[in-house]
């Protein structure tokens, strides 16, 4: 089955997911994190991509970026990979790609569901088992949304900043945000929209876009299409972001 065409609205928050090949390792030491982060920050810059959240695991890593451009995403994330794989197969003499092909992204649209990814993404490590609590993990923005550390990688996206007046009414406010977790359904919903390349927006959001994009923002049914019924329209295919 083909890939579907990314869906890149020039500054509109993607859910990026960038996994090691068979998953393996794509951190050994905490140097190759630190190196990847600073990567990430020049690359970012380059591009003007605006980085929301992110979460460092041992075979993938997970990013909340809005760019400016339609290109921009592609391009940091093409200069990323190039950049960070030359360095991690100099410094442990490897050679061969490290990287599960391209990246996956999904746009998301819309406070709410710029919250649940923020939140999906920086529980990771809690889900993992790698820590009580998602500060505790160094290689994230768990802590600099908590107000616990300021990480100069972190834009704050509008949806955050909305949730109170001042820094501190902001990072209380989250904090219970976290504390209320992910239940399985979101869980679900958020990781399938991006493996999928499906958009987690509103259905308000999703409307004007359905003619122009339809073969992400409109959902097909799986499997061989069935024959009509007599009478019956033969495309009877639902539109929606995620759920199939």
């Amino acid at each position: 089955m083909p890939r579907l065409p990314r869906l890149v609205l020039p500054g509109h928050a993607q859910h990026v997911i960038l996994r090691g090949n068979n998953r393996q390792a794509i951190f050994q030491t905490d140097q190759d994190r630190e190196r990847l982060l600073a990567t990430l920050r020049e690359v970012a810059v380059q591009h003007r991509v605006a980085i929301h959240a992110y979460v460092l695991m041992d075979n993938h890593l997970h990013l909340l970026a809005s760019p400016s451009t339609e290109a921009g995403l592609s391009a940091m994330m093409q200069g990323l990979g190039r950049r960070y794989v030359a360095w991690f197969n100099a410094r442990h003499q490897r050679s061969g790609t490290l990287w599960e092909g391209r990246f996956r992204a999904g746009l998301i649209e819309g406070d709410a569901q710029v919250m649940a990814c923020i939140r999906y993404v920086e529980l990771n490590p809690v889900r993992a088992g790698h820590c009580a609590e998602p500060a505790q993990w160094t290689w994230s923005s768990a802590a600099h949304h908590l107000g616990q550390r300021r990480d100069p990688l972190i834009a704050e996206h509008e949806a955050y900043w909305r949730l109170g007046n001042t820094p501190f009414e902001r990072e209380h406010a989250y904090r219970d945000f976290l504390a209320q977790g992910v239940t399985p359904q979101e869980q679900q919903l958020i990781t399938a929209a991006v493996l999928r390349g499906r958009p987690l927006a509103t259905p308000e959001f999703l409307r004007p876009l359905e003619q122009i994009h339809a073969g992400v923002v409109v959902r097909r049914p799986r499997g061989r299409p069935r024959k009509p019924a007599i009478d019956q329209p033969a495309d009877l295919a639902g539109t929606g972001g995620v759920g199939d």
